[in-house]
């Protein structure tokens, strides 16, 4: 049975996806953004490994996620399922950062490269990073008006960009990124068309199964099939640089090979 992290389990997919881990027999940590979210898990609480407690906004209390699962041991697998949806300004970090881009991507980034390195990543993407090409000249919202769907899209294109530019570095790592749809969860709302069961499925099987079509690596998934991502997420030209970006942003380098 594998052990498996997962981000932002306190709730909808993360929350679901933890339960079917669970159910399967295998390992789960759990993330919670605080104390008093991390007491809401309640019985799900119990038959985890072990919860991790910190606010991926903060890059201190990202670094100290990271140091959290190190304590607990290496881990299978890591599905990187926290995000932030809409935000009505840009906001600001304690380090200064935009807020989604903080949470959506340069916390993921930060512990990818603090963790130590698990066999599988599971990356969390939309079906709207197709509206996110262009992002690197501002990556931060500096110069830019707001935009909160932009600001989204964009960080869900990086995300994508992130799971295949690990798939090229780290070739012993099975890297993917996935389009869970859109759920009915808080975020998605009680209106959208996919059940939890459904949105949570394909990153839990492919952070867990042997079945061979799991066993891939730098691909883009929804509902367990394999789609085309938008063409500036698959340029390994724009990785490198998103990489270099992130690095710039955070002080935190990702590892070679």
């Amino acid at each position: 049975m594998a052990t498996i992290f997962i981000t932002g389990s306190t709730d909808g997919l993360g929350r679901a996806a933890a339960r079917s881990l669970l159910d399967q027999g295998h390992r789960v940590v759990l993330h919670a953004r605080a104390a008093d979210r991390a007491d809401a898990l309640g019985e799900l609480r119990l038959h985890a490994l072990g919860v991790v407690v910190g606010d991926l906004s903060s890059a201190a209390e990202t670094k100290h996620i990271a140091e959290q699962v190190n304590a607990i041991g290496r881990m299978d697998a890591v599905i990187h399922n926290a995000g932030v949806y809409t935000r009505p300004g840009r906001g600001a970090t304690r380090e200064g950062h935009a807020e989604t881009l903080a949470i959506n991507t340069l916390a993921p980034y930060m512990l990818t490269a603090l963790i130590e390195r698990p066999d599988r990543l599971v990356y969390l993407s939309s079906g709207l990073h197709r509206g996110g090409e262009g992002s690197l000249d501002d990556l931060d919202w500096i110069r830019r008006p707001w935009d909160s769907g932009k600001a989204y899209a964009e960080s869900k294109l990086q995300m994508v960009a992130l799971a295949f530019a690990l798939a090229r570095r780290w070739p012993k790592v099975l890297s993917n990124a996935v389009d869970p749809g859109w759920v009915r969860t808080r975020m998605g709302g009680a209106g959208a068309p996919v059940d939890i069961d459904t949105g949570q499925r394909t990153q839990t099987w492919l952070a867990a199964s042997a079945d061979p079509a799991a066993l891939v690596s730098g691909r883009y998934w929804h509902h367990l099939a394999q789609q085309q991502p938008a063409s500036e997420a698959a340029d390994p030209k724009f990785q490198d640089a998103l990489i270099g970006k992130l690095g710039e942003l955070t002080g935190v380098e990702l590892p070679e090979a």
